[in-house]
């Protein structure tokens, strides 16, 4: 084992053992709306497909994901988040929960969310536009997929290396709103909870 992944799992333990919340009371909705703390949001994650075995007891049912990154569930009855989205499915990442909406265009939400594309095509568009190479029909065609990742920082925690510590640690929940090809017509919404370390110096390990 790593030195810096003995650090990390000190950091989450310790993490863990400040939170007090019963990962059974947590809601998937909560998660998904960014009202949960990281500690609280960790404890829920890892009691998914851990000992407390909570999506068999929610009955969930894990299917195949077709993205290599996600842990997908169907959910036995339909949830709404963002106001107005219905769905029975959700997908944890290595960092987030998401619910997978049947929404084609992920920057509707983004508007209404404040969270920007930092994946946008339309630069590449332009660019391939002044060139005189492509008119804009052309350039948008040869652009089939377009992208959208973009997340807005909700709460950004920094606790610092107190005297005689070697290291920190900083906690971040975002909102995040993504596609992917994996997904063709989906758009995840969901809410990334991010635990960083920190050197003596603040500085991210």
């Amino acid at each position: 084992m790593s030195l810096f992944y003995t650090l990390m799992l000190t950091v989450s333990l310790q993490q863990l053992e400040s939170s007090n919340v019963d990962p059974a009371s947590i809601s998937e909705v909560d998660a998904i709306n960014c009202r949960l703390d990281v500690p609280s949001y960790m404890q829920f994650a890892m009691a998914i497909g851990g000992e407390q075995k909570l999506a068999q007891k929610r009955r969930w049912k894990k299917t195949t994901s077709r993205n290599t990154f996600m842990n997908e569930y169907d959910l036995p009855q339909p949830i709404v988040v963002a106001g107005t989205y219905s769905t029975r499915r959700i997908a944890f990442t290595g960092d987030a929960i998401l619910a997978i909406l049947d929404l084609p265009d992920p920057a509707v939400l983004g508007r209404r969310e404040q969270v920007d594309n930092a994946m946008s095509a339309e630069p590449l568009i332009d660019a391939l536009v002044t060139s005189g190479k492509m008119s804009r029909s052309e350039a948008e065609a040869a652009i089939p997929f377009r992208k959208f990742l973009g997340e807005r920082i909700i709460k950004d925690i920094t606790d610092p290396a107190g005297k005689g510590e070697s290291y920190g640690s900083r906690t971040v929940v975002a909102r995040t709103i993504s596609n992917a090809t994996t997904h063709p017509g989906r758009t995840f919404y969901g809410c990334t909870y991010r635990l960083e370390m920190l050197d003596e110096d603040g500085t991210p390990l």
